[in-house]
């Protein structure tokens, strides 16, 4: 296999002191894929800076003036939560332009797979505005490029972040060539994801939210992939998945209360890459979103290079969680009944 990363030291111009989202976190994380040599296993994709139009395909104009603005002053915030500096608007350019670099490799045959190391992450951006610590919606932005620079018919985007991508969701609710899953906690920021919210309009049923309490973990997730995401993925059958990669689902995570561990993470993404191999030739890019435990989230990204490598190495430096998980059984027939799985079968 040959995968892709996305890196650009551009990303660490957008920081905050004491801010969970800063610099540190690629730091740690690309000073762990050098130590390891997992680098060197690698192929470097140049990141460039999204251009207008890719931007406006999703983003209000006015918004993405905005933020230029507020950035070519010297920074501001957004909201209590998301702020801007200097450099962030040029960082938030490449982060979508570096994601779309990443995913039209996999598409042109380039690469097999990518993972996109960029911040500021991208799925609570609105159209409208930016909140949750995001400025522009990468991961939208990418699927669009996917379907109208490179003709594909359907997206496949499966959120893991611990929190909703309510940003992802109001960009494709209504479009019935994406599909939208997403695992997340709730109630928990943004308050968005109901399971039922399905979509709107021609995407109605394209939305699958799997709200989760706290504590769920491992054994949770993965029979909540098995009876659910999964057949929803085999339904829609993709041409190309987008993963929206947030390892704040940890149970040691200090911004959640969920409870997967690193080597959950890595069956969920051994998992998708498996899926991707069924369903569209094994075209999956994966892009950083949150993850604010250092050694958590660069473990969890050295272990999604090793599932798109097709490694059998999982690292898992903090064990399982303490949690006891709950019997979900009844959840996940309600799911299946409210996606209509059962009648598909």
């Amino acid at each position: 296999m040959t995968t892709g990363y996305v890196y650009d030291e551009i990303f660490l111009k957008h920081n905050l002191s004491g801010h969970p989202e800063n610099r540190t976190r690629l730091e740690r994380t690309m000073a762990l894929l050098e130590q390891t040599g997992m680098l060197a296993r690698l192929t470097h994709v140049p990141a460039r800076p999204a251009t207008r139009e890719e931007l406006t395909r999703v983003h209000r104009p006015a918004y993405v003036d905005q933020v230029q603005a507020i950035s070519e002053r010297g920074g501001g915030h957004l909201d209590p939560d998301t702020y801007v500096n200097a450099d962030s608007y040029q960082a938030a350019l490449m982060a979508a332009g570096g994601l779309i670099e990443a995913t039209l490799a996999v598409i042109d045959g380039q690469v097999d797979n990518a993972f996109a190391l960029v911040r500021p992450p991208g799925h609570h951006a609105m159209p409208d505005r930016g909140m949750g610590f995001c400025l522009f919606g990468n991961v939208v932005i990418a699927a669009q490029a996917a379907r109208l620079d490179r003709g594909l018919d359907r997206v496949l985007i499966v959120d893991f972040d611990v929190h909703h991508g309510n940003g992802t969701q109001a960009m494709v609710e209504e479009d019935p060539a994406i599909c939208y899953v997403s695992t997340h906690q709730y109630p928990h920021y943004p308050g968005t994801g109901a399971a039922r919210e399905i979509g709107r309009g021609p995407g109605k049923g394209t939305v699958v939210n799997i709200p989760l309490s706290p504590g769920a973990g491992d054994q949770v997730f993965q029979g909540l992939y098995e009876q659910v995401v999964i057949p929803v993925a085999r339904r829609f059958a993709p041409d190309l998945i987008l993963v929206s990669a947030g390892f704040d689902a940890h149970w040691d995570d200090p911004l959640a209360g969920l409870g997967l561990s690193l080597a959950g993470y890595a069956w969920i993404t051994r998992t998708l890459v498996s899926l991707a191999e069924e369903l569209c030739g094994g075209r999956i890019v994966f892009t950083l979103e949150g993850g604010y435990h250092l050694n958590v989230l660069s473990h969890g990204v050295l272990n999604t290079f090793h599932a798109l490598l097709g490694d059998e190495t999982v690292e898992d430096p903090l064990g399982p969680s303490r949690w006891s998980e709950p019997d979900i059984a009844d959840y996940l027939a309600s799911l299946r009944q409210l996606h209509g799985l059962d009648d598909a079968e």
